[in-house]
């Protein structure tokens, strides 16, 4: 017997970033806090990743406080009614609890309750991934407007021994509000992942070797393979990112502003270079005083961007996360 046909939506054509909001941990940590336990110097810190402080948050501050902070913060500049937003996305690898979601707390914490939210962890990649699934689910017609954060407290999952990476972490969160565009404001994503590479960087342990291993295995917190994860991002990460200047149909003249994950100094300078960046182009730096904050750093740097050069606001700029999985995503946005 026939059936009736099903009904099927569509949004809004176009998409475009409205606004940024940013927090970051209240404690500055300079390197010589740090510097003991992995045996090492001020000067070796900052030779190898170009950071001096990074912020992290005192105990009593959470991730889903600090992204509560940087959504207010988005969404009191959108110039939209907080419930307006009918989804809430958080990139994430720091939540303390499996479930509920960290986003679903925030949306109500912003009022943007009954909205759909959901947190996803793509590491470094996650706030670029966030962005990929508000456009596309904006423009499907399954949401209106968008609230995507990055969130970390990355200090919850560090041993302050560990040579790899202990170092380079701190805590903060970035978000945007996205929302319907007259003119294309979010590009194609090039995204992806390489699950062959998973030993490379990520937990030293399962919460459930932590569970069973009676005293005798610790904590899990990150760790990392120096030397792959640089050669890959410097080589692998280049090319990932002229993809999404060709997926842009832009080259790199384009360009405003160019706003890699803050991994590591020498990593985004890499990146210039291979890209061959004209010297108009404003880089994001904020790893220098703030540190890696995983899915949280490009909205940091970007939030950071545009309060000390205002004239970047309508101008393209090139997104590009990577990290644990390993996984990348980018894609050039216009600047609110």
């Amino acid at each position: 017997m026939a059936h009736p046909t099903l009904k099927q939506s569509s949004g809004a054509q176009f998409t475009r970033i409205y606004s940024y909001g940013a927090a970051r941990g209240d404690l500055v940590v300079p390197n010589e806090e740090l510097i003991e336990p992995i045996n090492s110097s001020d000067e070796w810190i900052r030779q190898r990743t170009g950071i001096v402080t990074r912020t992290r948050a005192s105990a009593g501050l959470s991730a889903v406080d600090l992204a509560t902070e940087a959504a207010t913060e988005a969404v009191s500049k959108s110039g939209l009614a907080p419930e307006q937003i009918d989804l809430v996305i958080v990139a994430t690898i720091s939540n303390m609890q499996q479930t509920p979601s960290m986003a679903a707390v925030v949306a109500d914490r912003v009022g943007a309750n009954p909205a759909a939210a959901y947190d996803e962890n793509a590491a470094c990649a996650g706030f670029s991934y966030g962005v990929t699934q508000a456009d596309a689910l904006i423009r499907a017609g399954a949401a209106h407007y968008a609230l995507v954060i990055g969130a970390e407290k990355l200090s919850d999952i560090v041993d302050p021994t560990d040579r790899t990476i202990s170092f380079l972490l701190g805590d903060g969160a970035g978000a945007v509000v996205i929302g319907p565009s007259d003119t294309p404001g979010i590009a194609p994503a090039v995204w992806g992942s390489d699950g062959s590479k998973a030993g490379a960087v990520g937990m030293n342990a399962t919460l459930t070797e932590y569970r069973d291993g009676a005293g005798e295995v610790p904590w899990p917190t990150l760790r990392q393979e120096g030397q792959t994860v640089f050669r890959w991002a410097v080589w692998d990460m280049a090319k990932v990112a002229q993809r999404a200047l060709d997926a842009a149909g832009i080259t790199s003249d384009d360009l405003a502003a160019f706003i890699p994950h803050q991994a590591n100094m020498r990593i985004i300078d890499e990146f210039a270079k291979q890209l061959k960046l004209p010297a108009h182009v404003v880089i994001g730096r904020d790893i220098e005083t703030t540190g890696n904050t995983s899915a949280a750093s490009i909205p940091l740097a970007t939030h950071r961007l545009l309060a000390e050069h205002p004239e970047l606001s309508g101008g393209l700029a090139l997104q590009i996360g990577f990290g644990a999985g390993l996984v990348f995503g980018a894609q050039v946005v216009v600047l609110p």
